[in-house]
């Protein structure tokens, strides 16, 4: 992803800016603890395209070791 368009490309949603990551070829907002995917060099700006990147509580009752 080209530096120069990082700067231009904001998060649809909150509107704050996105930090690339190349290992997972995203865009991550560190917010909203969202993730866009990058799809053959085109970010994928679709809130709905967006995956969590927080990790989900353990359930009610169960026991963490």
């Amino acid at each position: 992803l080209e530096p120069s368009l990082l700067r231009l490309l904001v998060c649809p949603l909150s509107k704050r800016p996105l930090r690339y990551e190349e290992a997972t070829n995203e865009l991550i907002n560190e917010e909203l603890g969202i993730a866009y995917p990058i799809i053959d060099g085109i970010p994928n700006m679709i809130p709905e395209a967006a995956r969590s990147t927080q990790k989900k509580p353990p359930a009610a009752g169960s026991k963490q070791p």
